[in-house]
């Protein structure tokens, strides 16, 4: 949110929103060479992709032993375990799990309310989806885009290699800002689009005028795994740290046709942080009980040094 004193003529929306940050600035070396050592690993990705690093319940003869079991007409004869049948008498083959590519979708929020801040929301969130699409395209793992605003679009369903962070750079890099915040929306859109289970990130900071219950149940249609990246700044939970909310002031947010006049007093700021605390508690329940990873990204501190955060030991587990 946009906060400025209120004048004695009520002031227009805002009008220059944020540019979101160049192909040259994202597409940084430093940035994507402190992220070599990081990985995104999920249980199980779904039968069906590219041999990369992910483990499936597919059998085969992939890389790593899982079980034995009975031979069987038609079994490889080199499978076949002759120690087991020395101890045993019987016949069993070695059975190795597959690894496969792992699908990751990204749902990145470009509404306007990401772009009338300084530095505004939309900087940090470009910046978290570009290093997480070159941590899954260096482990061989497909990258698909889809923004969304009051609606969502198909930037990309899949792209692959490491050729492919470039597409995604100036994917990001062309962003502009769309309408309202329609995250709920998009969920359940995007739930109903069938694609090949794997692991949805969103990128958002996660307001929505349907509220924080319609974005919870969206989360519930999706049956991947999830991380959630949610973009804040200090004064979301803790209002009482924004210099200009005291007083008259103008309340924007880039989105409602025109700026809500406020009195700030200690009532409303109490009010404000009990409809937070319910907010927060939300989605922090949701990614408690579905097993989701919850990163919180504040907009105005450097992305990368939070990022290590996120990756401590080197790997999210999902």
């Amino acid at each position: 949110m946009l906060f400025r004193k209120r004048a004695p003529v009520a002031a227009s929306p805002v009008e220059d929103l944020a540019k979101p940050l160049s192909f040259e600035t994202l597409f940084d070396p430093g940035f994507l060479a402190g992220l070599k050592a990081f990985s995104l690993r999920i249980a199980r990705a779904q039968k069906g992709g590219r041999l990369a690093e992910q483990r499936t319940n597919a059998r085969g003869q992939g890389a790593e032993f899982a079980d034995f079991k009975p031979y069987v007409a038609g079994d490889d004869l080199r499978a076949i375990d002759w120690n087991v049948y020395r101890r045993l008498g019987k016949v069993f083959v070695r059975v190795f799990e597959e690894s496969q590519d792992m699908p990751v979708y990204i749902l990145v929020d470009r509404s306007r309310s990401l772009y009338v801040e300084q530095p505004p929301r939309i900087h940090a969130a470009q910046r978290a989806a570009l290093a997480l699409s070159a941590v899954a395209l260096d482990q061989h793992d497909s990258v698909g885009l889809f923004p969304f605003s009051d609606t969502m679009e198909i930037e990309f369903r899949a792209v692959s290699g490491k050729a492919g962070l470039a597409r995604v750079a100036h994917s990001l890099a062309a962003y502009e800002a769309k309408g309202g915040t329609g995250l709920a929306a998009a969920l359940m859109h995007f739930a109903g689009m069938g694609v090949r289970q794997g692991l949805v990130i969103v990128i958002s900071d996660f307001f929505d005028e349907a509220g924080i219950e319609a974005v919870v149940k969206g989360l519930e249609r999706l049956p991947h795994r999830l991380l959630l990246v949610q973009i804040v700044k200090a004064h979301d939970a803790e209002p009482e740290r924004h210099p200009d909310l005291n007083g008259d002031v103008l309340m924007d947010d880039g989105e409602t046709p025109a700026p809500a006049s406020l009195t700030i007093t200690p009532e409303l700021i109490a009010r404000y942080k009990a409809a937070y605390g319910v907010f927060d508690r939300a989605l922090v329940d949701f990614a408690r009980a579905r097993g989701a990873g919850l990163a919180r990204i504040d907009a105005d501190a450097p992305v990368t040094e939070q990022l290590a955060t996120l990756f401590e030991g080197g790997a999210v587990r999902l």
